[in-house]
């Protein structure tokens, strides 16, 4: 048998056992050995396999995964994620739509203290599901706000799916964190601008809200998300000037965000204990995904399929364009069904050596699919952060009402993708700035 046609069913076996619902790591890992064993033989298979055990995971770039999700679990246990949605409340509240701009905006700011959308959704949306129901608001637009605009959490720096994805691509941590600041801002203000406008040709949608904060109210509301700002500077600041790399970052601002727990009163031995231990929960899920993806990566290279697929594409003569749309297609199609991380580690070892033939920018690249990870991450049928709100809401609102919600979201989230694959500097320009490159 050919490798070719060994990689052919291999992939096949894929799909089939993620289709039965075998967990993605296990599946890439007995798929990727059982290629291995196949094409080279058992001393092939357990050479590779028992070196990759430990160099996939041996990388010190990865250290930053544990350190930035203690920093988000800390940020949180310090308060700073209803801070934010207060301060933004007391500046947008008065505008059509206000507090649903005020959780896309609180979302944003969070996002700096926290790398995952999924967290994101289920702290602020307990937050601000409830407050936005008191005052009126269309069922669908309360939820879907939330849902889309957690995802930006993924995008604004620090992104544990970015950290991922640099450390898998061999690319700088620190230049793909820099390469999202301005497609954050964007999106955000792409869904602030969706919202105001939507209210205002549709008033029912977020009755208006009488309150009028005096200026003491706004100076205190600035005040109280100065430690989201301090985090912020810290981390991206640091990266930014060369000052720490990325993993040294994540570091200097879990032990910030410890600090603001301190000062908030906040530091107890439960919340402690919690945060640690959902750090390590996650974090051996993530590596025990990127130790399986290298075996499985490990099969694919061995089999040439890369190559092959490279030179139909090349002969076909097609632009590289097409070929990202394509790409985004197939990574919204993903999302319907997997969790961010595993469709990335599960398409990225086919796709890398493509990529790297056709000599596309890798950093943009990344932006590329941490947005469309955002658009699976509320896609239907199976958008996680939508069911995560759901999980928040309860018996509240109808899973289909979320659903709906979230359509405009989508629109934006398409035009984003267009401009950034349209304008490749939105997302190059500030990484070609950074000193210490």
């Amino acid at each position: 048998m050919s490798k070719l046609a060994i990689a052919l069913i291999g992939l096949l076996a894929l799909i089939g056992l993620i289709a039965i619902r075998t967990p993605v790591a296990f599946a890439l890992a007995l798929v990727g050995f059982s290629g291995l064993l196949l094409i080279g033989g058992q001393g092939l298979a357990l050479t590779f396999v028992g070196g990759d055990l430990y160099s996939a995971v041996a990388s010190f770039s990865l250290t930053a995964v544990p350190l930035f999700l203690l920093m988000g679990h800390f940020a949180y246990h310090a308060g700073l994620t209803r801070a934010a949605f207060e301060a933004a409340r007391i500046w947008l509240s008065r505008l059509p739509g206000g507090l649903a701009m005020a959780t896309v905006l609180a979302c944003s700011i969070f996002g700096a203290a926290s790398g995952s959308g999924i967290a994101a959704a289920a702290a602020l949306g307990r937050i601000t599901v409830p407050e936005m129901l008191r005052y009126g608001y269309d069922k669908g637009l309360a939820t879907g706000t939330i849902a889309s605009a957690a995802t930006l959490a993924v995008l604004i720096p620090p992104s544990v799916v970015m950290i991922i994805y640099a450390v898998f691509t061999e690319q700088s941590v620190g230049r793909l964190f820099i390469a999202g600041i301005i497609p954050g801002i964007v999106s955000a203000l792409l869904y602030m601008v969706m919202l105001y406008v939507r209210v205002r040709l549709k008033p029912d949608l977020a009755p208006s809200i009488d309150y009028r904060a005096t200026w003491g109210e706004h100076l205190r509301a600035f005040s109280q998300v100065w430690g989201i700002g301090l985090l912020f500077v810290l981390v991206i600041g640091g990266i930014y000037t060369g000052f720490v790399t990325a993993a040294e970052a994540g570091a200097l601002g879990a032990f910030g965000a410890l600090v603001l727990m301190a000062l908030a009163r906040r530091l107890k031995w439960d919340t402690f204990r919690e945060s640690v231990v959902s750090t390590a929960r996650t974090t051996g899920m993530i590596f025990l995904l990127f130790v399986a993806a290298t075996i499985f990566t490990r099969f694919v290279a061995i089999s040439g399929v890369p190559q092959m697929l490279s030179g139909l594409i090349i002969d076909i003569g097609a632009p590289p364009v097409v070929l990202l749309i394509a790409l985004c297609v197939l990574y919204i199609f993903l999302g319907m069904f997997l969790d961010s991380i595993s469709m990335m580690l599960l398409t990225l070892p086919v796709l890398l050596p493509i990529l790297i033939d056709l000599d596309v920018n890798l950093i943009w690249f990344g932006v590329l699919i941490v947005k469309v990870v955002e658009i699976g991450a509320i896609t239907p049928p199976f958008g996680v952060t939508v069911y995560v709100i759901k999980g928040v809401v309860g018996d509240q609102v109808r899973l289909e009402e979320i659903f709906r919600g979230v359509g405009w979201f989508l629109v934006m989230d398409l035009i984003m993708l267009a401009l950034l694959i349209a304008f490749p500097a939105i997302s190059l320009w500030l990484p070609e700035t950074m000193m210490g490159r």
